[in-house]
């Protein structure tokens, strides 16, 4: 799309400062009337505090916001909604306890004029519309906290759009999603466009961005570093405005794969999807699960870390058969899970980087009984450190952090259980360039330790590159196993054998599930 005639909004020299932190300083973009305009930017370069603004969350220290030329000011998110601007944030606002439609038109429901009573057949068929226009087979009474992560970000999304915006703001739309959800997505923005819709579009996920935007604002330590409208935006260069400097390696891959198994898997079966499972991870090798979403790879994951009960089958570690009952057990046979929502059951919001780097080892900072803080400390210490943790997190809670840096948290946890097997469901998801790049080198570097890997990815790009097997799932079923250089992106999808592989396997592990002991040791400090 080529830009004519005046911006419909602009922020000019828009300033936000915390305790700190200059989260914005003089920034300034400029949005046009159909337009798909990328904010883009590493974790914590003041990308989430704008959009925040924009959206009436915020007050800007200093700065104008213009409608059509004209200032105005945007108190509340309602001020925000009344100009027709509608945000999905990253950070779902949904109702669990509410249906689908109810989410929808939360605030908004069809009543009669006199008695106010919900019209409720009128909700349920424009909610249907809505769901049936982006192509989401969700059932409009379902109840939101029954669906996946997926499900609730197109719920998410599905409530932008009803509120008939003229300026949606997405940050982070495509995390939660597969392949068809993105293009669905995608073409269901590309339309809004041609309708005169505008879109501010914030994303990690540079290739779709490429793909998708007609212009890009690049924000770095909460300053515009670079504009650039479409015929001047490829990947190249905007990883080069974004970390500093050229990356040419986006994948770096290293083979260490060797030819003896680490964890084989049997014939399992799950009482959550999970049926008839059996593969292999090798010493030094990353093992990837493909498959669309909601094909049960991750439920493969949570059947070998204890979560969901196994119904049938066995699991080898070493050539041994152990007995996986719980995440205790897993962790104790050294697997390790890093699942594919951090904050939902990934960190402990409430504490700072040490406890959610020990907590799966915690014997190993105790003394008859009782954690030892200094100890603690100094094994947070040294994690931050070797992971190049932002050192804040040595006395900062972990839900203040940024993306990148709380994933990191995360995998200094299990390494510091000393595993085996990591197992790592949508492990980039979230997080930055420089932070997907930093964690690849830390994948090879357990494969180099003979450690195994099993990776989980919706990003094609990535599992491809980074694994030296797939296993491709459809409905709970691992259908084909393939050398990874074999594989295409359609293979990924579709899988092409049609019944179950049997195969020796290894996978991985999730996070602790003992809560309560971990909070009673914490309240004695």
């Amino acid at each position: 799309m080529q830009r004519s005639g005046k911006p419909v909004w602009e922020l000019t020299r828009i300033t936000k400062s915390f305790p700190g932190v200059k989260a914005n300083d003089n920034v300034s973009l400029a949005i046009y009337p159909g337009e798909i305009h990328a904010l883009l930017g590493a974790n914590g370069c003041g990308k989430t505090t704008l959009i925040k603004i924009f959206s009436g969350v915020y007050q800007p220290d200093a700065g104008t916001i213009l409608l059509a030329g004209k200032p105005v000011k945007i108190e509340t998110p309602t001020v925000a909604r009344s100009h027709g601007i509608a945000t999905v944030f990253q950070e779902f606002s949904l109702v669990s306890s509410l249906t689908v439609m109810e989410n929808i038109f939360l605030g908004r429901q069809p009543v009669r004029d006199k008695s106010r009573i919900v019209r409720w057949n009128i909700m349920r068929h424009a909610a249907t519309r809505i769901l049936e226009s982006l192509e989401i087979e969700i059932d409009p009474d379902q109840e939101v906290g029954t669906l996946s992560v997926s499900g609730q970000q197109l719920v998410e999304i599905a409530k932008a759009f009803a509120a008939d915006a003229s300026m949606i703001i997405l940050d982070e739309p495509t995390t939660a999603l597969g392949a068809d959800e993105i293009a669905n997505l995608h073409r269901l923005l590309r339309h809004m466009a041609q309708r005169g819709k505008s879109m501010l579009y914030v994303s990690h996920r540079l290739d779709e961005v490429v793909d998708l935007v007609d212009s890009v604002t690049i924000l770095k330590d909460g300053q515009v570093v670079s504009t650039a409208e479409e015929s001047e935006i490829d990947l190249s260069y905007i990883v080069k405005k974004m970390v500093g400097e050229e990356v040419k390696d986006y994948y770096p891959k290293v083979v260490n794969k060797t030819d003896i198994p680490i964890l084989e898997v049997h014939n399992i079966s799950s009482a959550n999807k999970v049926t008839d499972v059996s593969f292999s991870v090798h010493r030094g090798e990353v093992f990837g699960l493909g498959g669309v979403l909601g094909s049960g790879r991750t439920e493969i994951a949570r059947a070998i870390f204890g979560i969901d009960s196994l119904v049938a089958g066995t699991i080898h570690l070493h050539g041994r058969p152990v007995s996986i009952r719980s995440p205790q057990d897993a962790i104790r046979v050294k697997i390790a899970y890093v699942t594919e929502s951090r904050k939902i059951d990934g960190l402990f919001f409430n504490f700072e980087g040490p406890p959610n780097i020990s907590i799966a080892n915690l014997s190993a900072v105790m003394k008859r009984g009782l954690i030892q803080p200094r100890k603690e400390d100094r094994v947070g210490l040294s994690y931050i450190d070797k992971l190049d943790i932002s050192p804040e997190s040595q006395t900062k809670l972990v839900g203040l952090l940024s993306g990148g840096n709380q994933q990191k948290v995360i995998l200094s946890r299990w390494l510091f259980s000393q595993a085996d097997i990591f197992i790592l469901d949508e492990p980039t998801q979230g997080i930055d360039i420089g932070a997907k790049i930093a964690l690849f080198h830390l994948v090879n570097e357990l494969t180099a330790q003979n450690k195994g890997v099993i990776l989980i990815s919706s990003d094609h790009d990535e599992l491809l590159a980074m694994s030296d097997r797939i296993g491709i799932v459809r409905d709970g079923r691992i259908v084909q196993i393939s050398e990874a250089k074999d594989l295409r992106h359609e293979d990924l999808v579709q899988g092409t054998v049609e019944k179950p592989l049997s195969e020796n396997v290894n996978a991985g592990a999730v996070v602790p599930g003992d809560n309560d002991r971990y909070l009673t040791l914490n309240n004695e400090r």
